[in-house]
This record gives structure tokens, sequence and C-alpha cells, in this order.
């Protein structure tokens, strides 16, 4: 729900949600260990997801000309 809160924030607009139950397939919950990936790619990502999200929606506003 945090992308969606950042996605209505960056485009200014309020999304329309159609929320179902969870379908086959559907992970409720993820507890990663991501340290071994760390370790063996030495990346780490450091931008926060705001900011992401962010630069991502300005992105494709800019590509397909959106005007929000």
């Amino acid at each position: 729900m945090r992308y969606i809160e950042l996605l209505e924030t960056y485009l200014n607009k309020k999304a329309q949600l159609n929320l179902l139950p969870l379908q086959p397939g559907d992970v409720p919950d993820t507890y990663a260990d991501v340290v071994a990936l760390k370790e063996e790619t030495g990346y780490e990502p450091t931008t926060p997801v705001e900011v992401g999200v962010k630069r991502f929606v300005e992105w494709y506003c800019d590509f397909y000309m959106i005007h929000t």
C-alpha cells in the first residue's frame, strides 16, 4: 500500500482500488535474507523507495508526455 500512496502523491491522483482476496500462488509475507546476495555481488541499494518512485513517475510522465 505504501507504493500506491506514493504513486497517488506524485501523480496527484487517487487510485481506484479493487482489493481481492489472496490468489493461488500469492505470498502473504516474505522474510528474505539478502545478506548472501549483497556479499556475492557487492551491491546494496541506497535509494529510498520514496525517491525511487518519484524518479520513476517523473521519467514515465516525461517519456509518455503525460502532464499531471
